[in-house]
């Protein structure tokens, strides 16, 4: 909440730093392969909300699919994200549920959108990231594992073409440990790692709880292929 606010104050008092804005939400469904419908043990129990799912449980028979007709789909899942190896399979809490209010910008950011988009003339960009049951879509440049089937899940040309064009790029939101952080990683992917026109606003992001190493390891890593950091009082100096 802090985060958002500090960031709607920037973007209210500073819009004219700004020529676009893109903003990505989540679009989840309860039965999704990071949520606890999606899996079962022996005994037809779901899975624990933060606990991990590996391929070797699923081989072992620990954990099987909730219906039986996906578990060869997750197994070829597990694998792919295990030879990845960004992140295990995390089973979250069911959250940005699509047609409840946690698929919504919070309030006022949502407000000063709105302004901006009057201001530029609807320079905001809506990217809706995850409706696919069968991956996770942390970046916003393309899903963990992509679904060859579902064009959704491959990686955002539109989005990439005008990342590219911007002479600088400034990125705030959550949460730091995931979705900032894959996206920002394969977006230095395809500027052959180099995020020497990124900046990252610190007051503006946060971990995930329990998560927060992987936020510094991201930072770090992102660091050293070149990104600023910054927060929102001082971001102008570096635009």
């Amino acid at each position: 909440v802090e985060d958002m606010a500090r960031l709607s104050v920037l973007i209210d008092n500073q819009c004219h730093l700004f020529s676009n804005i893109a903003l990505t939400m989540d679009v989840h469904k309860y039965y999704h392969i990071a949520n606890p419908l999606f899996w079962v043990d022996r005994n037809g129990n779901h899975p624990k909300e933060f606990s991990d799912i590996t391929l070797a449980n699923v081989k072992s028979g620990l954990w099987l699919t909730t219906d039986p007709k996906h578990q060869e789909l997750a197994v070829r899942y597990l694998t792919i994200l295990e030879d990845y190896s960004r992140y295990l399979l995390t089973i979250w809490p069911p959250h940005c549920i699509a047609g409840t209010y946690g698929c919504n910008i919070i309030a006022p950011l949502a407000e000063v959108l709105k302004k901006f988009e009057e201001k530029k003339l609807g320079r905001v960009d809506y990217i809706l990231k995850s409706p696919n049951s069968f991956t996770e879509h942390y970046s916003a440049l393309k899903a963990e594992v992509p679904v060859l089937w579902d064009k959704d899940t491959l990686i955002n040309k539109n989005f990439l073409s005008k990342i590219t064009e911007a002479s600088k790029v400034v990125v705030a939101g959550e949460a730091l440990s995931h979705c900032v952080a894959n996206t920002v990683l394969d977006l230095g992917a395809a500027f052959e790692n180099d995020l020497s026109k990124f900046i990252f606003l610190k007051d503006t992001s946060s971990s995930v709880k329990g998560f927060e190493y992987l936020g510094e390891t991201f930072l770090h890593k992102a660091q050293s292929m070149g990104m600023q950091i910054s927060d929102c009082e001082n971001v102008r100096k570096l635009l």
